[in-house]
């Protein structure tokens, strides 16, 4: 698996980063007050690299994480992919490149409950007539170590199988860039580690841009860079 490169989403300098934020404001209007949520975040991540996103609760890096991955618009400043603004995308096409160029892990597995290991890695392209899903799904099942679990439902796997589940699945769509919402957050020590473990394996061997956010202070170990957002700014690494 390589990360894909700017001719996916137009004409960019091969050297630029698969992912930036450039002075980023994120505002929600609550109909009292204005939250502004982001206040001029800077940010990039390199192929390949491994960074941790840290802070207190409420400092804004869920918004962080979800302007990072197209799931909302910034009120002002730009969002790029591959050296592409992406800002001024619409809804289908910002979808569009999500979907081609983001994976997901999230605390909560959000598996389906009566679907197979294998079912659930190929639900991002359950619309697009992949023929070739089922056979990625089973490489990378075999890849995150649950090759002898295919067929085995969500009941029958352990949390930490669970997630590796979740990491094949964000995986499907040959992303740039794989974002962790506190991926350790519902695991023990050992499971947890087995998990950073493959995280660093996907940008070490595959070339996968990985940002998590998370409280976690055993992610440091894994990540190249340690980044820390407070009330919205953004400092650190």
């Amino acid at each position: 698996m390589t990360a894909r490169t700017g001719e996916a989403l137009g004409e960019a300098p091969t050297e630029a980063p698969p992912l930036e934020l450039r002075d980023v404001v994120k505002e929600y209007d609550s109909g009292a007050e204005v939250v502004r949520a982001l206040k001029g975040v800077d940010f990039r991540v390199d192929r390949g690299e491994f960074v941790s996103v840290v802070g207190p609760s409420g400092s804004g890096k869920s918004t962080m994480l979800n302007t990072l991955g197209l799931l909302d618009a910034p009120t002002s400043g730009q969002v790029l992919l591959d050296g592409t603004d992406v800002t001024t995308f619409t809804d289908r096409e910002r979808t569009d490149a999500r979907k081609r160029y983001v994976g997901f892990v999230f605390q909560q597995f959000y598996l389906i409950d009566s679907l197979t290991a294998v079912e659930n890695v190929t639900l991002p392209t359950v619309y697009d007539r992949d023929r070739d899903a089922t056979a990625r799904a089973e490489r990378l099942l075999e890849r995150v170590g649950l090759g002898d679990r295919l067929d085995h439902t969500p009941s029958q796997l352990s949390g930490g199988q669970k997630q590796r589940v979740a990491i094949a699945r964000s995986l499907i769509n040959d992303p740039a860039v794989l974002l962790a919402d506190e991926p350790t957050g519902n695991l023990d020590r050992e499971t947890g580690r087995s998990v950073l473990d493959e995280f660093r394996r996907i940008c070490d061997e595959a070339g996968v841009a990985v940002v998590t956010v998370t409280h976690d202070p055993l992610v440091a170990d894994y990540a190249d860079r340690e980044v820390e957002l407070v009330d919205g700014v953004l400092g650190g690494g």
